[in-house]
């Protein structure tokens, strides 16, 4: 596949965004309920499907696979913790939220603990949030960068802006309203390019479905359930299926990026019905994932296609794109860059939305200042003013590290959503206590400090016998959250009551 036909392909996919954006935004407008909430008037099922694009990311559609060949199919019980979580989410957190009409969900904070304990929980947000988009932006640009910017000598600086341009251009006026639209057309997308994937990866392997279906579960990559070494493995069934549960409950539950989708249903009977849809297609597309990625190094290993290298290391997340744009014929090829593509813009369109509504509603008390001219410009600012926070994050990513995005970005979480799960936690589960509100952030900012030196002084070496003799895998959240918790419980106070 030529690098033209990949732009090409890359500009006439935005120009269809576009085309949705100006459509959405001339019967509806540009006011901020619609930014905000999309009037609560969004179905549940087109919900449910769109949040499939903006879970997954691009992060899934490449590191995933590219995981297969180190990790087999353990990932898997990662996602049945998942599950449970959004089971959780449901029951728990979206009542809690549409009982109290909430725009962003982290003004529950301030109504259980506080001003500042509000303003800690908003900023921990939009500190994860950009963090973790920056990261999922990052695999796609870099793939983007790899495979057809440097033929034309763009620098990578500038595929990154061009790309957050592109994304700001079709989000900034309709937000939410825009998103759920053009977020359901993206999961169709990513999707078809699951399904079509796999049926022409088995077609070079000369694979039936069935004969598919026994060569995977025949070959090294299939095992899913690890009950080994509990104390030295990071991938073992309790330590993933309790990782999987906590990182959920946090990056969903706790996040407003997805969860305003959800509380822009029109009530809790259809958010729920949302969560509960999207959980079993979750599952389902995640084991998809997982097969297409035994499949390419089945199908790497026939044809003698090593694992690509990137700046002198081994790259698995370049694997997919190293096969599809050179190996696979055209139409394969684009129904990888469709998939891609659309993974990764349905995530990164949501977030900064999301980031966009919580800084202008709980740092700049949008919601309850009347509408005017001024309030939408100021909400345009803030929009651009995150694109570029994305932009110099991404940057810095780019500069420090080339670890697997997938075990960054989930370790990256341990440490900036743990706050986020002992908070509410506090506020929900110790109902008679009250906290020294202004000692609540030096609480948020301790606990991930002392999570990341029980980080460094843990784990399984002979060599070098470490101060905690156990490996933490992605279960490391629930002792940053535990942390926050016993700190906020010793600065609380037992409630006077009449």
């Amino acid at each position: 596949m030529q690098p033209i036909t990949i732009l090409l392909f890359f500009l006439s996919y935005f120009i269809v965004l576009f085309g949705i954006s100006y459509f959405m935004n001339k019967k509806s407008g540009s006011s901020n309920d619609t930014f905000f909430k999309a009037n609560s008037k969004s179905p549940w099922y087109l919900v449910a499907f769109g949040m499939i694009g903006t879970a997954l990311s691009g992060v899934t559609f490449i590191s995933v696979p590219g995981a297969v060949e180190a990790n087999q199919f353990a990932y898997f019980q990662f996602i049945l913790g998942n599950a449970i979580g959004f089971v959780i989410v449901a029951t728990v957190l979206l009542p809690l939220y549409y009982r109290l009409n909430l725009t962003s969900i982290y003004t529950y904070i301030e109504q259980r603990l506080g001003y500042f304990s509000y303003k800690t929980a908003s900023f921990i947000f939009l500190l994860s949030r950009t963090i973790g988009s920056a990261f999922r932006l990052y695999l796609v640009v870099l793939v983007l960068q790899h495979f057809v910017f440097d033929k034309f000598g763009i620098p990578f600086s500038a595929t990154v802006l061009i790309s957050l341009g592109l994304i700001f251009a079709y989000t900034y006026k309709g937000g939410l309203k825009t998103i759920i639209i053009t977020d359901t057309l993206q999961t169709v997308f990513l999707v078809s390019s699951v399904f079509f994937t796999i049926y022409f990866v088995c077609d070079s392997l000369d694979f039936g479905l069935s004969e598919a279906i026994t060569q995977i579960d025949n070959s090294k990559y299939s095992k899913i359930f690890f009950f080994e070494d509990f104390i030295g493995s990071g991938q073992h069934f309790v330590k993933q299926i309790l990782g999987g549960i906590f990182v959920t409950i946090a990056m969903v539950g706790l996040d407003q990026d997805l969860m305003q989708k959800n509380l822009s249903c029109k009530n809790i009977k259809e958010a729920q019905k949302n969560m509960f849809t999207f959980t079993g297609i979750f599952v389902v597309i995640n084991l998809f994932f997982l097969s297409v990625g035994a499949l390419l190094y089945l199908y790497a290993a026939k044809n003698n296609i090593p694992v690509p290298m990137l700046d002198g290391a081994v790259r698995t997340d370049l694997l997919f794109p190293e096969i599809a744009f050179n190996h696979f014929a055209l139409v394969p090829a684009v129904v990888f860059l469709l998939g891609l593509t659309a993974a990764t813009f349905a995530t990164t369109d949501s977030a900064l939305t999301a980031l966009t509504t919580s800084f202008c509603i709980d740092f700049l008390g949008m919601e309850k200042k009347e509408e005017t001219k001024n309030t939408v410009k100021t909400r345009h600012l803030v929009h651009i003013g995150f694109s570029l926070a994305i932009f110099v994050v991404i940057l810095i990513f780019n500069s420090l590290t080339n670890q697997s995005v997938v075990k960054l970005i989930f370790k990256v979480a341990s440490y900036t959503y743990g706050p986020l799960l002992g908070l509410f936690a506090f506020g929900i589960l110790v109902k008679h206590r009250s906290v020294k509100d202004k000692l609540v952030p030096f609480i948020c900012l301790l606990s991930p400090a002392i999570t990341y030196l029980i980080s460094m002084n843990s784990g399984i070496d002979a060599e070098a016998p470490k101060l905690i003799p156990y490996a933490f895998a992605e279960e490391l959240i629930i002792v940053n959250g535990l942390i926050t918790f016993i700190g906020l419980f010793l600065i609380s106070k037992k409630e006077q009551t009449i």
